[in-house]
C-alpha cells in the first residue's frame, strides 16, 4: 500500500483517547452514585459494568486500560512512519522509543509509591504506566524493524506462544494447566523475578510475564494505524471504516471461541482478552473516526480532546492535587440546598468540572506532558 506523505494529526484519535481517560478520571462515579441513591436498574447495570470481574470475564471497565495501549499503537505509524519515509534509520528512532518506554515505567513507580515515601522492599514496581511503556515500546520496535507481514507473524506468535506457555508450563505444587490466582505460570514467575511487593501479594495484574501478550495489544493498534494512514487514493475513508468494523468483529468472534480454551482474563492478559479488548477498541476507533474524520462532526470533541491531549497528566494528577477539596469549596454550599439525590450526583459533576477546568487551562496554554 502507498502511504500518505504527510498525514495530519487524527482528531478522532485524540477524542477517543480523552473519552477513554474520562471514565477513570471521575466519569464512572456518575453511574456508581446514581445506582446508590436512586436504585434505578439501568444505573445499577452501568455501575456494575464499571467494575472489574473477580478473575475471569469481561466488563466495560476492562476496556479502558487496553484501549489506551491500543491507541498508543495507532499513533506509531503516524509518529514513526513519516520519519522512516524521510530516510531516518530505525537506529536513530529507537532511542526515543526506548526513552519513552522507560520514562513511563519511572512515572508508574512514582504513581504507586510517591517520591522517597516507601521503603525499597515495600515498593510496587509494576504499574499501568509501566505496562503501557514496555508493551508499547516493544510493539514500536517490532514496527521499526520488520515488514508488515512479519509484524503479523509476531502478533500470532505472541498470542499462541503465550497460550502454550500458560497452558503447559508446570508450576511447582500446582502442575500444568491451572489458571487460578493461586496457581498460574505468570504469577509464579513474577514472584521470583519482580522485586518489592506484588499488588495482590501472590499476583500482580501488571506483572512482567503478562506484559508480553500486551505487546500484541499494541500491535493491533499499529495495524489499525497503518490502515488509517494509508493514502485516500488507495483506500477511501469510508472503506477504512468498513475494514475496521470487519476486523473488530472478526477479533471478537475469535475471542469468543478461544475463551473456551483460554478464558478471557484481564489479570493474566490472556490471548483471548487481547482479542476481546482489541476487537472492542477497533470498533470504538471505527466509530470515532467515522463521526469525527469522515462525517466531520467536530464541535462536540473539545471536552474529550482537552483530556486526550494530556492523558498522562489526567491519569497522575489526582495523586498530587485534591480536586475534591476545590469542588466542595466552590459548589458544596450550593449543592447542600438540593435534595440528596441531586446533591450526590452534583458532587461528582462538580469534581469532573473542576478537574476539566484544570486540564483546559493546560490545553489553552499549550502545556502538554510529552513523554
Amino acid at each position: 500500500m502507498k502511504d500518505s506523505p504527510a498525514p495530519q494529526r487524527l482528531l478522532s484519535l485524540d477524542t477517543l483517547r480523552g473519552f477513554d481517560m474520562f471514565w477513570i478520571s471521575g466519569g464512572e462515579e456518575i453511574f456508581a452514585v446514581l445506582a446508590k441513591v436512586t436504585g434505578w436498574s439501568w444505573a445499577i447495570f452501568m455501575a456494575h459494568q464499571f467494575t472489574h470481574p473477580d478473575w475471569n470475564g469481561f466488563r466495560a471497565y476492562d476496556l479502558i486500560f487496553p484501549t489506551f495501549l491500543f491507541m498508543a499503537g495507532v499513533s506509531a505509524p503516524f509518529s514513526l512512519g513519516s520519519r522512516l519515509e524521510k530516510g531516518i534509520p530505525p537506529s536513530e528512532l529507537i532511542r526515543k522509543v526506548v526513552q519513552r518506554g522507560l520514562t513511563l515505567v519511572l512515572l508508574g513507580v512514582i504513581y504507586n509509591n510517591g517520591l522517597f515515601q516507601t521503603e525499597w522492599e515495600n515498593m510496587r514496581y509494576p504499574s499501568v504506566l509501566a505496562r503501557i511503556g514496555l508493551a508499547g515500546m516493544f510493539a514500536q520496535i517490532i514496527y521499526l524493524y520488520t515488514e508488515k507481514r512479519t509484524r503479523w507473524i509476531w502478533f500470532a506468535a505472541i498470542l499462541i506462544g503465550y497460550y502454550l506457555f500458560m497452558k503447559f508450563y508446570p508450576v511447582p505444587g500446582c502442575g500444568a494447566g491451572l489458571l487460578t490466582i493461586d496457581c498460574n505460570p505468570a504469577s509464579y514467575i513474577d514472584k521470583m523475578i519482580i522485586p518489592g511487593r506484588l499488588h495482590l501479594k501472590i499476583h500482580d495484574p501488571e506483572g512482567l510475564v503478562s506484559t508480553i501478550p500486551a505487546i500484541a495489544t499494541g500491535l493491533m493498534g499499529i495495524f489499525a494505524g497503518e490502515l488509517l494512514r494509508t493514502s485516500e487514493e488507495v483506500i477511501s475513508k469510508n472503506t477504512k471504516v468498513v475494514y475496521l468494523v470487519f476486523a473488530g468483529i472478526i477479533s471478537l468472534l475469535v475471542c469468543v471461541v478461544w475463551d473456551y480454551f483460554f478464558p478471557i482474563n484481564k489479570n493474566l492478559w490472556t490471548s483471548s482478552f487481547v482479542l476481546c479488548a482489541g476487537g472492542f477498541s477497533t470498533l470504538l476507533l471505527a466509530l470515532f473516526y467515522w463521526i469525527v474524520d469522515v462525517l466531520n462532526y467536530r464541535k462536540w470533541t473539545l471536552f474529550f480532546v482537552v483530556i486526550g491531549m494530556n492523558s498522562i497528566v489526567i491519569y497522575m494528577v489526582g495523586s498530587f492535587i485534591n480536586f475534591n477539596y476545590t469542588a466542595h469549596a466552590l459548589f458544596g454550599g450550593i449543592l447542600s440546598y438540593f435534595p440528596h439525590t441531586i446533591e450526590a450526583v452534583g458532587e461528582v459533576i462538580a469534581y469532573i468540572m473542576v478537574q476539566w477546568a484544570f486540564m483546559y487551562l493546560l490545553f489553552r496554554n499549550k502545556l502538554f506532558l510529552k513523554v
